[in-house]
């Protein structure tokens, strides 16, 4: 068998190898902009998971589930959180044993800080954003589905997500949902 020689003109074929290297490389270097005397990236990583989830999606199990970490690795992350005043625990009323997290202003205010510095829209182009953000939300869907994980999405994209008398309501939780809720992701989602 003849071995393959490839061209100087012709061009490299993209493998997943490749596209992986590039994924994981670009996340570094996000995550190495990101470090602060207050803030490591896992803690970061937790706090922007808080922001853009809603209600329902705040337990510290949901949380590891959607940042591909371990139960203990979150837990300690948001007790480091809940000491550096960032979150605040929320009891289930319902289920005493439950908890879920909640940003407070000061988290707030930690992700303004990280976000004024530029991170990735420093990096990425404006016109590549829109085409790389759609590019990747197919390819992580493709992915979570083909490995039975959960999606995450938006709530108000969601099946479950329904409108009776005018009014919002998860059909699946039975419960009202507000501009708020629709407007953030879910663990839920379908």
């Amino acid at each position: 068998m003849q071995a393959m020689t490839r061209k100087p003109t012709d061009k490299p074929t993209v493998t997943s190898d490749r596209l992986l290297a590039l994924i994981d490389r670009m996340s570094r270097l996000s995550n190495s902009e990101l470090r602060g005397p207050d803030l490591n990236p896992a803690q970061r990583a937790a706090l922007v998971y808080l922001k853009i989830s809603n209600r329902f999606s705040r337990k510290p199990s949901l949380v590891a589930e959607y940042l591909s970490a371990t139960r203990g690795t979150v837990s300690q992350t948001l007790k480091a959180l809940e000491r550096k005043g960032m979150v605040e625990v929320h009891k289930d009323a319902s289920d005493g044993r439950s908890i879920s997290y909640g940003l407070t202003r000061k988290g707030h205010e930690a992700l303004l800080e990280h976000d004024a510095d530029g991170g990735l829209d420093a990096m990425i182009p404006p016109d590549a954003a829109a085409r790389l953000e759609a590019d990747l939300s197919a390819i992580l869907s493709q992915a979570l589905s083909a490995r039975g994980h959960r999606s995450f999405g938006l709530c108000r994209t969601c099946k479950h997500h329904i409108h009776v008398n005018g009014d919002r309501r998860c059909a699946l939780l039975d419960v009202p949902l507000d501009d708020t809720d629709s407007a953030l992701i879910c663990a839920e989602h379908a």
